[in-house]
C-alpha cells in the first residue's frame, strides 16, 4: 500500500505520464501485453485480433463513427465557453448493456475501446476545473436512506446514524465521481497490432474534429448509447470493498489540447435510452416470470449502481448506469428484465450485493478528494492507484468476461466460486410503475453563455442535470449570474427525453443562501416530498367550530367515563402532541388495573372528507430538531386531541387486569373519555423511580390536579415500572431484540432555534416504562383486529435478516474472536449484552458492535393481513411475535387512525370500515413511504444542525471506536457525540506510510508516523475493529460539512 508520501510515485504497472499530445500507444500495448501474458487461450489471442481489425475497419470506413455523434441540440456550446460548464452531469459516462440491443452492427469489445479513449479526454478536462467552481456549487448532501425499522419494539435497528461516515468529503464534481474514478484497460489489440493502431487511432481522432461536440459532457453521453455488455463486465468487477478497480486509459490522442481545436457542427439526436414496454407487454412478461418488479434504491455515492430486491430475497438484482435505469430516479417501482448471464457482476461477498452498504463504496470519491488536498495538479496515475491495488484481479476478469463471449460454459450463478466470488444479477429499466420520487431536487443554477438556458446541478448525484429556460430563471441572472452562485434553488423535473442525457424542468423556488438552516431545511423538506404547506380551508373546515370545545353530552353517554381516575402522561419535556396516557391502579385482590389510553383521534377526522384525504396524504409527522411538520392541523394535534393536564378528551383505551408479575388475567378494550391529573416529563418520572422513599413538592413537578396527591402518582409510577420491568424480563427471556444506537440531541437558542450545545440521548428507565405498556397495547390490537378482520387488518410485519449477510457477519465475528450468537433475534440480544468485557469501553464495544449487527436487518412494514396467505409471513422478527400493529400514535401516523376505526367497528361503537383489503394495502404501502422519508428528514436535520455546532464551537475532541477497516481508509465511532465518520489514510498529516491487511473477514491497517524526533524510530499504530483512537472534529470549507481527524498516538497517552 503506498503511503501519502508516496502517492506522487507513479505505479510501476501503470503507463508513465506523457504530453497530452502523444498518441496512446504504449499504455495500450502494456496493459494488453500484460493481459495476454496472463492468459494462454489462443482463441483469445485469435478474437482481441478479430477486434483490432474490427475497429480498423471501422476507423478507416466512410463517414463519422456512431460513438461520435452528437445526441442533443440542447446543449451546442461554444468551445471558448467549455471550460465555465461544470462537467459533473450525473452518470453520463456510466451506461449499461440495455442499449446494446440497438446497436448489432458494433461489436462489445470494440465500442468499449471506443469508450476508452473519449473518457481520457474528458477526464483530462475536467481536471482543469478549478476548486473555485465546485465551492460556487456547495457540497452535495448526502440523500442516502438508511435502513427503516421502529424504535418502538426494536425494529429501527440501523436508522438513528446521526451523520453518514463519509460525509466529511470536499466537494467533488459529479464527473469526477463517475468518470475520474473509472479507470480502464486500454484498447484490446494483439501486441503486434497495438502500435499500428494507436497512430490509427490519432489520424481517425484528427479526421473527425468538425464533428467531436462542443463539449465533452456531450461525448461521453453518447457513449452510453453504444456501449455493450462486455463493457459493463469489463469496466465494474468489483474489490472485496465493492470499489471498482480499474486500470488507466490511454490518454494522447484526445487530449485538451486537441479537443480546443475542435469547432463543432451539430450532430443527429442519437437514442439514448431505450422506448418503454406498454403496459400489456409488461403484465405478461410479469406473468410469465421474464420481468420483474421493484424498487429501485440508487447507491448516492456511486450513482451509476442501483438495484432493485430479489423476488426470491436472495441477492439484489443489479443495474449498472444511467442508461440501464431508464429515467428512473431513486425510489421508482420499476419493471426490469434481467439481461444474459455473461453481463452479470462478479462480486467477493454477498455485502458488495447489497445497495446498502454505502460506507464501502466511497473509496474513489475519498481518495480523489485526499489527492485534491495535496497536490496543485491533478495527478490520474495517483487517482487510479487507489482503486486497483490489484490489477491483475481486473485483468482476470476481463479475462473472465471475454471468455464467456466465446463459448464457455458459464457458472451456476447462485454457487461461489473457488475464490468466494459470486455472481450477481443485472438488470435494465424496462417500464415505471410509480414515480415515487418528487422530481424535485436542491441545487444550484449556472449561467451558460449563449444558451436559452440554463444548467441546475442538482446536490444529489442521483439526480440529472436539468436544462431550465432563461424565461424561468431570476429575472437579473442572465446580466448578474454571480450573485446567484451561493444560491440554493428548488427545480422540479418536468420532461426528460429518450433522446437526452439531460432532464428538462422548471424553477420552483429560490431557497436562500446554502450553509443556512432554514433554507437547508426547506430544501430537505421539499426534495422529499414533505407537505409543509399551511392546511387548506377546506381541510380547516372539517374542525370543530365552536371554540373552546367541549365534548356532547351524547358522545359522554356511549363512553365509560375514566375521569376521577389518577391518569397521567409521560412525554419528552417539549412535547406537545400528547397521545397516550396511562393509569395503575391496586386492586384490592393485590393485582393492577393498568390502562393505556390513546386520543381518539378518529372521532375528530372522519373517513372520506378533506381532513381524513391530507392526513392520509402526509401519513405521519415528521419530526426535525427546530419543529415538527404535522400530519394533522395543531388545532387537533396540540389541543382537541392531545393529552393536555386538567382537561376532558376522549380517548381509546386497553385495560387489563394484570398481576405483579406482569401476567395479564383478563382484557378490556373500549371508547373512554379522561382528565390527565399531569403530564410528566421523562424526567420527572426518572426522579420518582430512583427515589422511590421521597416526598416530592409541588414545586419540584408541574400542575397537578388536586384530587390526586402527588404522591399517589409518585407509587402509580413506581408500580408502572415495577410491573414493566417484569414484561421486558419476560419479553427479552422470550426471545426478543433491540438494538439501541446513539441518538444526537441538541439544545436550541430559544431566539435563534441555532445549536449551542448537543448531548447523546439518554434512554433511560421511564422511557422504558413508557415503551413497554405501547407495546403490550399495540401488540394486543393486533390480535383483537386481526381476530374480528382477518383481511382487513392493518399490521406491522418485520422480516428476519438477510441469511447470506447474518453469515458473513458471523465468520467476521469470529475471526474478531467475538462470540456472538446470530441464530435468532433472542440469541443475538443475549450475546450483545453478555459477551463485550466489563470495563469503561464496554458500553462503546457494543455501540460497534451493533452497528455491525444492524446492517443485515431488513425494515420493518404495514401490510394488510387479506394480502398475505402465509401467516408466517405477519412475524416481528425483533419483538419476536407473530401479530403486531400501531395503534398507541395516532396524532402521528395516519396507521393508527385506520386501526382505531377498525377497532371501534369491531366493538360495534363505531361505522365499518370503508376500504378494501387492497386500499388498505394501497395505504399501507404509502405510509411505508413516509415513514422511511420522514426518518431520512430527521437524520439530516441532525446533520444539519451538528454542521453548524461543530463550524461554530469546534474543533471538538473525543475518544473514538474504530467500526470498520478498508484497505485506504477506516470507520469511526466518535464517542462524545454518537457521530461515525469515515477517516482516510491519505489525508493524515504525518503519516509515513501505510499498509493493510486482510485475513478471511477480518481487515487490519497499520499506520506508520513520522517520527517528531529524526533520531527516534517512527510510531507504528495498527487500526482493527474496536481499536480506540483520538479524533478531532473540524468544519470543512464546505457549508455544513466537517472532518474527522486522528491524533498522532502519542497524543492518546
Amino acid at each position: 500500500m503506498d503511503s501519502p508520501r508516496q502517492s506522487k510515485k507513479v505505479h510501476p504497472n501503470r503507463e508513465p505520464k506523457r504530453n497530452h499530445n502523444q498518441p496512446g500507444i504504449a499504455p495500450q500495448k502494456d496493459a494488453y501485453a500484460k493481459l495476454l501474458s496472463q492468459h494462454s487461450s489462443s482463441k483469445f489471442s485469435l478474437y482481441l485480433e478479430q477486434y483490432a481489425k474490427d475497429m480498423s475497419f471501422q476507423r478507416d470506413g466512410p463517414g463519422p463513427s456512431t460513438l461520435f455523434k452528437a445526441h442533443s441540440d440542447k446543449l451546442n456550446i461554444p468551445q471558448r465557453k467549455r471550460d465555465q460548464v461544470p462537467n459533473d452531469f450525473s452518470d453520463s459516462s456510466d451506461f449499461s448493456p440495455s442499449s446494446m440491443k440497438l446497436k448489432g452492427e458494433d461489436s462489445s469489445l470494440s465500442l468499449y475501446m471506443e469508450k476508452l479513449n473519449t473518457r481520457g479526454t474528458q477526464q483530462d478536462c475536467e481536471r482543469k476545473q478549478g476548486v473555485c467552481d465546485k465551492q460556487r456549487r456547495g457540497q452535495r448532501r448526502d440523500t442516502a436512506t438508511s435502513q427503516d425499522g421502529d424504535i418502538e419494539s426494536g425494529e429501527e435497528l440501523s436508522s438513528l446514524k446521526p451523520n453518514n461516515p463519509k460525509k466529511h468529503q470536499k466537494p467533488q464534481k459529479k464527473s469526477k465521481d463517475s468518470k475520474e474514478a473509472d479507470s480502464f484497460v486500454g484498447r484490446p489489440q494483439s501486441p503486434k497490432n497495438a502500435s499500428e493502431s494507436g497512430h490509427e487511432q490519432e489520424k481517425m481522432t484528427k479526421s473527425k474534429k468538425k464533428n467531436l461536440p462542443k463539449h465533452p459532457e456531450d461525448e461521453n453521453s453518447r457513449e452510453g448509447t453504444v456501449s455493450s455488455g462486455a463493457d459493463t463486465q469489463m469496466s465494474r468487477p468489483k474489490s472485496p470493498h465493492g470499489k471498482d478497480k480499474r486500470l488507466q486509459q490511454p490518454r494522447g490522442a484526445n487530449s485538451p489540447a486537441d479537443r480546443n481545436k475542435n469547432k463543432g457542427g451539430r450532430g443527429s439526436k442519437k437514442q439514448v435510452f431505450e422506448s418503454y414496454m406498454t403496459l400489456e407487454e409488461v403484465s405478461h412478461g410479469l406473468k410469465r416470470g421474464e420481468l420483474i418488479q421493484g424498487q429501485l434504491r440508487i447507491n448516492p455515492k456511486k450513482y451509476h449502481e442501483a438495484f432493485i430486491p430479489s423476488p426470491d430475497d436472495t441477492r439484489d438484482i443489479f443495474l449498472d448506469g444511467i442508461v440501464a435505469r431508464n429515467r428512473a430516479l431513486n425510489g421508482d417501482v420499476v419493471v426490469v428484465q434481467i439481461l444474459p448471464q455473461d453481463q452479470w457482476k462478479v462480486v467477493k461477498s454477498d455485502t458488495d450485493c447489497e445497495g446498502s452498504s454505502e460506507s464501502e463504496n466511497q473509496r474513489e470519491n475519498a481518495a480523489q478528494t485526499a489527492q485534491k488536498k495535496t497536490a496543485h495538479t491533478p495527478r490520474p496515475d495517483v487517482i487510479v492507484e487507489d482503486q486497483c491495488s490489484d490489477q491483475d484481479e481486473l485483468i482476470r476478469r476481463v479475462q473472465s468476461t471475454t471468455l464467456t463471449e466465446t463459448g464457455v460454459p458459464l457458472e451456476d450463478p447462485s454457487t461461489p466460486r473457488s475464490n468466494g466470488e459470486i455472481l450477481q444479477k443485472t438488470a435494465k429499466v424496462v417500464y415505471i410503475v410509480e414515480k415515487k420520487h418528487s422530481r424535485a431536487v436542491t441545487g444550484f443554477l449556472k449561467f451558460l453563455p449563449d444558451k436559452p438556458f440554463a444548467m441546475f446541478s442538482p446536490v444529489d448525484h442521483r439526480v440529472p442535470r436539468i436544462n431550465v429556460l432563461l424565461a424561468d430563471c431570476p429575472e437579473d441572472f442572465t446580466s448578474r449570474p454571480g450573485d446567484y452562485t451561493n444560491t440554493l434553488f428548488i427545480c422540479r423535473i418536468t420532461n426528460w427525453a429518450a433522446d437526452s442525457n439531460f432532464a428538462e424542468g422548471q424553477l420552483h423556488k429560490t431557497l436562500g443562501q446554502a450553509g443556512e438552516i432554514e433554507p437547508e431545511t426547506e430544501g430537505i423538506l421539499i426534495e422529499y416530498d414533505v407537505d409543509f404547506s399551511e392546511f387548506s380551508d377546506e381541510v380547516l373546515d372539517c374542525l370543530p367550530k365552536n371554540l373552546p370545545w367541549t365534548i356532547p353530552p351524547e358522545e359522554m353517554s356511549k363512553r365509560r367515563d375514566l375521569r376521577r381516575e389518577c391518569i397521567f402522561t409521560i412525554d419528552p419535556a417539549t412535547a406537545r402532541d400528547l397521545d397516550d396516557a396511562l393509569s395503575c391502579k391496586l386492586l384490592p385482590d393485590g393485582n393492577f388495573e393498568l390502562g393505556v389510553h390513546i386520543a381518539d383521534v378518529s372521532f375528530f377526522v372522519g373517513e372520506d372528507n378533506a381532513l381524513d384525504a391530507v392526513a392520509s396524504q402526509r401519513a405521519t409527522s415528521v419530526y426535525m430538531v427546530q419543529k415538527v411538520i404535522p400530519m394533522l392541523p395543531r388545532l387537533l394535534c396540540e389541543e382537541l386531541c392531545s393529552l393536555n393536564p386538567l382537561t376532558d378528551r376522549l380517548t381509546f383505551s386497553v385495560i387489563w387486569k394484570i398481576t405483579p408479575e406482569g401476567k395479564i388475567l383478563s382484557e378490556w378494550f373500549g371508547r373512554t373519555v379522561i382528565r390527565s391529573c399531569v403530564k410528566l416529563s421523562y424526567d420527572h418520572a426518572q426522579s420518582m423511580i430512583e427515589a422511590p422513599e421521597k416526598m416530592f413538592s409541588a414545586e419540584e413537578l408541574p400542575p397537578v390536579d388536586p384530587e390526586h396527591p402527588i404522591d399517589e402518582i409518585h407509587q402509580a409510577v413506581l408500580n408502572l415500572h415495577s410491573i414493566a420491568k417484569n414484561l421486558r424480563a419476560q419479553r427479552f427471556s422470550g426471545g426478543a431484540l433491540r438494538l439501541d444506537q446513539l441518538k444526537l440531541s441538541f439544545t436550541l437558542d430559544r431566539e435563534t432555534m441555532m445549536p449551542q450545545g448537543c448531548y447523546i440521548y439518554q434512554y433511560r428507565d421511564s422511557n422504558k416504562l413508557v415503551e413497554e405498556f405501547m407495546l403490550l397495547a399495540n401488540i394486543a390490537t393486533a390480535h383483537h383486529i386481526y381476530g374480528k378482520f382477518p383481511e382487513l387488518a392493518l399490521l406491522r410485519c418485520h422480516p428476519p435478516p438477510k441469511t447470506k449477510m447474518v453469515d458473513e457477519l458471523q465468520e467476521l465475528c469470529d475471526q474478531l474472536g467475538i462470540n456472538i450468537d446470530l441464530s435468532s433475534a433472542g440469541a443475538l440480544h443475549k450475546s450483545l449484552n453478555t459477551t463485550l468485557g466489563d470495563d469503561e469501553y464496554t458500553t462503546a464495544r457494543k455501540e460497534v458492535l451493533t452497528h455491525m449487527c444492524s446492517r443485515p436487518m431488513q425494515m420493518a412494514l404495514y401490510f394488510c393481513s387479506g394480502v398475505r396467505k402465509d401467516k408466517q409471513l405477519f412475524k416481528h422478527y425483533a419483538l419476536n411475535v407473530p401479530l403486531y400493529t400501531h395503534f398507541t400514535s395516532p396524532i402521528r401516523r395516519y396507521a393508527d387512525i385506520i386501526v382505531h376505526r377498525l377497532l371501534a367497528a369491531s366493538l360495534k361503537c363505531g361505522p365499518s370500515l370503508g376500504l378494501s383489503t387492497q386500499e388498505v394495502q394501497k395505504q399501507a404501502s404509502h405510509c411505508n413511504d413516509k415513514k422511511t422519508v420522514s426518518k431520512r428528514v430527521q437524520e439530516l436535520s441532525s446533520e444539519l444542525f451538528f454542521g453548524v455546532f461543530v463550524k461554530d464551537c469546534g474543533p471538538l475532541d473525543s475518544e473514538a471506536m474504530v467500526m470498520g477497516v478498508l484497505d485506504q481508509s477506516f470507520d469511526v465511532l466518535v464517542l462524545r457525540y454518537g457521530v461515525q465518520k469515515r477517516i482516510y489514510c491519505k489525508s493524515i498529516v504525518g503519516l509515513d506510510s501505510f499498509h493493510h491487511r486482510k485475513v478471511g473477514k477480518k481487515s487490519e491497517l497499520t499506520l506508520v508516523w513520522t517520527a517528531e524526533d529524526l533520531e527516534k524510530p517512527p510510531v507504528e499504530q495498527v487500526i482493527s475493529v474496536f481499536t480506540l483512537v483520538e479524533v478531532q472534529l473540524k468544519a470543512d470549507g464546505a457549508p455544513m460539512k466537517y472532518s474527522a481527524v486522528l491524533k498522532r498516538p502519542e497524543e492518546n497517552e
